[in-house]
């Protein structure tokens, strides 16, 4: 990456501008969710016309995965400090960043966004995600070390039939994820709003019986 120094007025004008646009997406995501993104809104907010605001952004898919690299390295950010410390420290690292700014979560994890699709390149950071569980589950049970994650997935595309079942590691990295996502997501999602319960005694719970079994 260029320094500040090594880049011109111009080229810092623009990433600030860029910058200034995806605060603005985050905002309308906030406000009525991913697939209610405009490009056209956010320039009038700006005070731009929409055709000044695709020179920074050729469409709304554009903007989107952007976001959503940016939400993926955001994520492997507050994992990568405490991947070497359990599988316990991982699950609590990752339900703190979803709480920090929903957003991010509910945009990577939630419900798709209608017609658009992540460029294959934009979705390789989340093979790094999935690698540091793997790694933590492999330590945890005692496992031989974790294969890289895309080697697990090209070995166990489809598990029905006469495909072979997924590794012990792969297993249980993907019961950990998705069982501590099923909670995080209805928690997000305010479904335990009025149930009485603290939602971190539970994610706690959940996270305790993953680990002893």
């Amino acid at each position: 990456m260029a320094r500040t120094s090594d880049t011109t007025p111009r080229e810092r004008y623009r990433a600030q501008l860029r910058a200034q646009i995806k605060q603005h997406a985050w905002e309308q995501i906030a406000a009525a969710g991913a697939s209610a993104l405009s490009l056209n809104a956010i320039a009038k907010q700006m005070g731009m016309s929409g055709p000044a605001l695709y020179r920074y952004y050729s469409g709304r898919d554009q903007l989107i995965t952007e976001l959503v690299t940016d939400a993926y390295q955001s994520l492997a950010d507050a994992l990568r400090p405490v991947s070497g410390d359990g599988l316990a420290a991982l699950g609590r690292a990752w339900r703190a960043w979803a709480l920090a700014d929903p957003q991010r979560y509910l945009l990577i994890y939630g419900t798709p966004v209608p017609g658009y699709r992540a460029p294959d390149d934009t979705t390789a950071i989340s093979s790094e995600i999935m690698a540091l569980l793997l790694d933590a589950c492999a330590a945890h049970y005692g496992d031989s070390p974790a294969a890289p994650f895309h080697d697990h997935l090209d070995d166990h595309r489809d598990w029905a039939g006469d495909h072979p079942a997924p590794s012990a590691t792969l297993h249980r990295a993907l019961t950990f994820w998705t069982r501590l996502h099923g909670v995080l997501s209805l928690e997000l999602a305010g479904h335990f709003t009025g149930m009485r319960f603290d939602p971190a005694l539970l994610f706690e719970a959940e996270l305790e019986n993953l680990l002893a079994h």
